[in-house]
């Protein structure tokens, strides 16, 4: 048994709903010998054993403040060799690029990121679909590999997240979506690639269920 501290690191480069996701990564490590650390500092992050990436705002923003903070480079020694775990913007940023301000990405799953296009549609209800979808939507889980991802283990498919978007990821190859859900069409809800999943929705937002991914997501072990 490894006795050593095992640290998750939420990267802190301005952008993200941080003090949420973190409170919520603590109450899933509750009693698993995680210690969460919300940090700003390169060798931090590079030191953790897993790392949380969040992100909210445009994504123009999310990606300049990432690169001019020093983060960039040890998000993508992360993203690399250890567990990681995009939310919202925080997983748009890991696509090639996005429509959003003409942004190009980390391009660690390729891809990329477009707008809903809504105009004038209703949903089945006969009320207009608005941008951004704000609300619970439910989620299906992809087979991925094979299988579902372990990130979802326990949790039932079609299960309700809680999203806040107006723009949405589309990798180039169906291999790395991992959770679709539909919002005037089907999009990636979760996408994945080796030791990289990521969710379009907030789980820190989405009860036990969101609470659940992120306690799969600190036992998984790509």
């Amino acid at each position: 048994m490894n006795t050593e501290a095992k640290t998750v690191a939420v990267v802190d480069y301005g952008m993200g709903n941080l003090r949420s996701v973190s409170q919520a990564v603590q109450a899933a490590a509750q009693g698993s010998g995680w210690t969460v650390v919300v940090t700003s500092s390169p060798d931090a992050v590079r030191a953790a054993q897993r790392v949380v990436l969040p992100g909210q705002g445009a994504m123009p923003d999310c990606m300049r403040e990432l690169r001019e903070s020093g983060l960039q480079e040890s998000v993508l020694e992360a993203a690399a060799s250890k567990p990681l775990f995009g939310v919202c913007v925080g997983m748009q940023m890991l696509l090639n690029h996005s429509a959003e301000g003409d942004t190009p990405g980390l391009g660690l799953i390729p891809g990329e990121v477009i707008k809903f296009d809504l105009a004038g549609r209703t949903q089945p209800d006969g009320s207009r679909f608005k941008v951004p979808q704000m609300g619970w939507n439910q989620v299906r889980q992809v087979p991925h590999g094979g299988a579902v991802h372990p990130v979802w283990a326990g949790i039932p498919d079609n299960s309700y997240f809680y999203f806040v978007h107006s723009f949405y990821a589309r990798p180039h190859s169906a291999a790395h979506c991992a959770g679709e859900a539909d919002y005037g069409g089907v999009f990636a809800a979760a996408i994945a690639r080796d030791n990289i999943f990521a969710a379009q929705f907030h789980p820190e937002k989405s009860a036990e269920h969101g609470l659940a991914l992120y306690r799969n997501f600190l036992h998984w072990n790509p």
